[in-house]
């Protein structure tokens, strides 16, 4: 339990780091913030290859979705230095919330239909919450643009954080294949 809520606070604390900063112009905080709270969860995580497999992942989903959305302008991002592309303080909040997927979202592993609707209502008031900070601001279908994507984006991610290809070379160290 304690583990679960300090996933959850880090998950917040980090959230709040890049949104916030962004909104305020400080671009670099969330980065900072957000990546030094990633490398501690890959410093204690039992299985560090397929946590940082899952990371990578959630990252180039993040960097597409989000990208793609601003192209059609359903969402603008503060700090977006090559506009359409995401910028970073959104790709390492995409790096933090797959830190959530194992721990604090893991009562969701199996529950697609679930973890489509949490994700379709839960991703968009994440993205207004943002826009009240100054970080984003949503365009005319931005809300259901996002509903979309985080519908689908949940469920995926989800199921890869189960997946044994992330898995297949996540050896613990020391039972390594070729090693008695």
């Amino acid at each position: 339990m304690k583990g679960l809520l300090a996933n959850i606070a880090f998950f917040h604390l980090g959230w709040l780091g890049c949104v916030a900063g962004a909104g305020r112009g400080l671009y670099w905080l969330g980065p900072a913030l957000g990546l030094a709270l990633v490398a501690r969860h890959i410093a204690s995580a039992s299985e560090r290859r397929a946590e940082v497999r899952l990371i990578a992942l959630a990252m180039a989903l993040g960097v597409v979705a989000d990208s793609a959305l601003a192209a059609l302008h359903f969402v603008t991002y503060a700090g977006a230095s090559w506009p359409p592309f995401a910028p970073a303080w959104i790709v390492v909040l995409w790096a933090l919330f797959a830190t959530t997927l194992r721990h604090a979202l893991g009562f969701l592993h199996g529950r697609w239909a679930l973890a489509a609707l949490l994700g379709s209502v839960s991703g968009p008031l994440s993205y207004l919450a943002g826009e009240r900070l100054g970080a984003v601001s949503l365009g005319v279908h931005g809300l259901p643009a996002l509903a979309v994507a985080w519908g689908l984006a949940l469920p995926i991610l989800l199921w890869a954080s189960q997946s044994r290809t992330l898995r297949a070379h996540a050896c613990p160290v020391g039972n390594r294949p070729g090693r008695s």
